[in-house]
């Protein structure tokens, strides 16, 4: 789900999107070709972490980078929801940063798509830290050809997490299927208990983020063979086994990223499907979002020691089983100044980098796994990482939860897939972000106005249409 900024990962505001290619092109090509920037050894970083804590974590970060480098940083917390009308405003005026945290695929391959990119340096800097040392996966989602838009740094996923403890007395297995998922649904919808939390929020990126972690895992598409898959098969069965779990066994309502947790927290769903953002809460650690269960109020923790976890799921039409999530990058401008941007971008995959995962661990799981010397060294310490910095109590990641899940975690990277940025059609995917066809159509199907097959044949003709307007 979206990177949580505040009570949880907010959409990026992309209303812009479709509009985004022609303005930038159109007011500042000349700026964005402009090359490197000059030489000060002082740069302007970008970063999406925004909130004050992490804030005050980075600053700490960047100090000793200062100290180590003699690179002056300015260091600017931007708001995700506001990032593509900034850099717009900041292409335009010849004034973008050298350097952008915690960027998500999405912008990254508008910002490329749009020459604000440099793909060089971030090439340079993949095979001097060692290719070999970062996820595989994680640099095939961050290039396109022989462009490597971005250097990857960490990634979240999307999760089904469930309550062990009422599965087993239900005598139910695991759900990881469809097939599993939808028994569980059926059995336990009862009385106050309903069956799954499961987003519908039409005007969410989280409810389209919800539904291709489901569609992926059935093989549906958003694009295959060059057109919008939308209306295939495999995809009409997503939207059928969606409206199932949300309309029929979900909570009455439009259901938000904010509600879905509410009521897994409050003992009232036995699953729900949500980030792995979620795990400091689920601990009981954090004071803005607590587990209040009835047996929560005793241990905050039952959650977390009652809670089971499947990362990738299958469809009946998949052959595998599949994870979504996300990789977010440090990205250097195309009027970077190249040296200090890429001195920045090195430290901070390096000798910072466990402080920079370390402050959201449960969220930022590193996509480079260690050094040549020691290729595990940043996992396994990935695996003993303190809750993030807005928690109470920041215990180690592997106090909480075995060992045997964080490397379900680490490795759920290496089977991570998305709609469109292998297929080349990031723009697509940014602009579905901004326009969010799939989540208009899965409200309007799950609050009982269409059918699942209108839905897909309605997002089919919505994408298409959006694509069309790319060219």
């Amino acid at each position: 789900m979206w990177r949580r900024r505040s009570s949880a990962r907010k959409p990026a505001a992309a209303a812009v999107a479709v509009s985004l290619s022609a303005a930038l092109l159109a007011g500042c090509s000349a700026d964005a070709q402009a090359g490197p920037g000059k030489a000060d050894n002082r740069i302007t970083v970008w970063t999406l972490e925004n909130l004050p804590a992490r804030m005050a974590a980075e600053k700490k970060m960047v100090a000793r980078f200062e100290k180590k480098s003699g690179v002056r940083v300015e260091l600017v917390g931007v708001d995700e929801g506001q990032l593509p009308q900034l850099i717009m405003s900041a292409a335009a005026s010849g004034n973008l940063p050298d350097v952008i945290g915690s960027l998500p695929l999405g912008q990254a391959w508008q910002m490329y798509g749009n020459g604000l990119l440099n793909t060089k340096a971030p090439a340079d800097i993949v095979k001097e830290l060692g290719r070999g040392t970062f996820n595989p996966n994680a640099l095939e989602l961050t290039s396109s050809g022989p462009d490597r838009l971005t250097v990857p740094s960490d990634a979240w996923l999307q999760l089904l997490v469930y309550r062990k403890d009422l599965l087993k007395k239900a005598g139910l297995p695991a759900p990881d299927s469809y097939a599993t998922i939808l028994k569980a649904a059926r059995k336990l919808d009862r009385g106050r208990m309903h069956g799954i939390s499961l987003a519908t929020d039409p005007s969410d990126a989280f409810t389209q983020q919800s539904f291709e972690d489901l569609a992926l895992a059935n093989d549906c598409q958003l694009v295959t063979e060059g057109e919008v898959a939308l209306d295939s098969s495999a995809c009409r069965r997503t939207f059928a086994t969606y409206d199932q779990l949300a309309r029929e066994h979900g909570a009455p309502g439009t259901q938000t990223v904010d509600t879905t947790r509410a009521t897994y927290f409050a003992g009232r769903s036995p699953m729900m499907v949500w980030s792995s953002f979620l795990l400091d809460e689920l601990s009981g650690q954090r004071a803005d979002a607590v587990p209040n269960c009835q047996e929560c109020k005793e241990n905050k923790e039952f959650l977390a020691e009652n809670s089971g976890i499947t990362t990738a799921l299958k469809g009946p039409d998949g052959r595998k089983p599949v994870q979504f999530g996300e990789i977010t990058s440090w990205a250097l401008t195309r009027t970077a100044e190249t040296g200090a941007a890429g001195e920045f971008v090195k430290y901070m995959l390096s000798d910072g980098y466990e402080d920079w995962f370390g402050m959201a661990p449960e969220g930022k799981i590193p996509v480079r796994e260690g050094t040549p010397d020691d290729p595990d060294k940043y996992t396994r310490a990935w695996h003993s990482s303190r809750l993030g910095v807005e928690a109470e109590v920041r215990k180690p990641l592997n106090s909480i939860y075995p060992d045997e899940l964080l490397d379900e975690l680490a490795d759920g990277v290496s089977v991570m897939r998305r709609w469109g940025f292998t297929q080349g059609e990031g723009a697509l995917v940014g602009a579905t972000n901004g326009e969010l066809p799939v989540p208009k159509a899965v409200g309007a199907m799950t609050s009982g106005q269409t059918t699942p097959e209108e839905a897909a044949r309605e997002s089919q003709d919505e994408v298409d249409a959006l694509r069309q307007s790319l060219r």
